[in-house]
């Protein structure tokens, strides 16, 4: 993955169970955000600071795509419990999370296993790679991606 080129294409369910594709948002910014798992104390914090940050991401013609390996059932209940105004996508197959090279073997307390590595692809309206956040902090990550979003 490298900035500039295009963004790998990809169809996943959304938590409605609506198809959505990467393609539909050709003429907008996206910020496509790859995070562990529903309801954690981490990604609530991601989510919620885009949701907190979301009409600013609107106004810079940008919509939020988070994506985890939950199921549809669980967006839906993480969606609503916190309010979050933006699509969450389901690659329980991890299909999107490889393209993309976020699925990478972990290390926590000694134990390695397979899991995703928090990341933030911004794509421009061509729907070429404009900005790569690898291994995302979550503490002040959605105002990098407001700047991003602004140059």
């Amino acid at each position: 993955m490298k900035e500039g080129k295009k963004a790998p294409q990809f169809t996943l369910k959304d938590q409605s169970g609506k198809s959505v594709s990467l393609k539909d948002f050709l003429g907008k910014q996206v910020v496509l955000y790859f995070y562990p798992k529903d309801d954690t104390t981490g990604c609530t914090k991601e989510a919620c600071n885009f949701r907190d940050d979301y009409s600013q991401i609107k106004k810079e013609k940008a919509v939020i795509l988070g994506v985890s390996a939950d199921s549809e059932a669980k967006h839906r209940k993480f969606v609503e419990k916190y309010d979050l105004p933006f699509i969450l996508l389901s690659d329980e197959n991890k299909v999107v999370l490889n393209k993309y090279g976020v699925w990478q073997e972990k290390n926590m307390y000694g134990r390695k296993y397979m899991g995703i590595v928090r990341s933030t692809f911004i794509i421009d309206k061509k729907g070429n790679l404009k900005k790569i956040f690898p291994k995302v902090n979550v503490t002040g990550h959605n105002k990098e991606v407001l700047e991003a979003l602004r140059s």
